[in-house]
């Protein structure tokens, strides 16, 4: 009689774990699936941003240097973005974004006397003229990929 009673207790035991084990299981699976949505989002704000500011950049509503940095950023956030080498494929954009990335901006601008910081704009707009046609070309081919990655998507 005994040993029926630990057969029964162990049934109950192993059916009891498998049940929770399922709902471990499903609560994975539920994970699983948040994590994949909220990735797809992210690469596609992530590709829109990128669109948006280069359509910008090609259509002369945004300077290039603000966008350079945009960009720049907005490539580096991007997944295997060493792996890709995002600054062979558009080298302008990242030649902009290395000559102008230690220039301030937002409230660090107002830290600097209104001299330097003409002279700092004066720099960067020499830029923006020196390579103008170097980052219209690699606007387009950037716009051109961001088009093919969002249609794998």
């Amino acid at each position: 009689m005994l040993t029926w009673i630990f057969i029964i207790v162990g049934i109950v035991v192993i059916a009891a774990l498998s049940i929770y084990a399922g709902i471990l299981l499903a609560k994975v699976r539920v994970q699983s699936k948040a994590l994949a949505e909220n990735e797809r989002k992210r690469m596609h704000y992530l590709h829109e941003s990128i669109e948006t500011i280069a359509k910008a950049m090609q259509q002369e509503q945004c300077p290039y240097s603000e966008g350079c940095i945009r960009i720049a950023v907005l490539l580096d956030n991007l997944p295997n973005a060493e792996a890709n080498d995002f600054a062979a494929r558009w080298p302008v954009i990242h030649e902009m974004y290395e000559r102008i990335k230690h220039m301030p901006t937002h409230e660090a601008r107002k830290e600097y006397p209104k001299q330097e910081i003409r002279k700092l704009d004066r720099e960067r707009e020499a830029y923006e003229v020196e390579l103008q046609e170097g980052i219209q070309t690699d606007v387009v081919t950037l716009i051109a990929w961001v088009k093919e990655e969002r249609a794998r998507s």
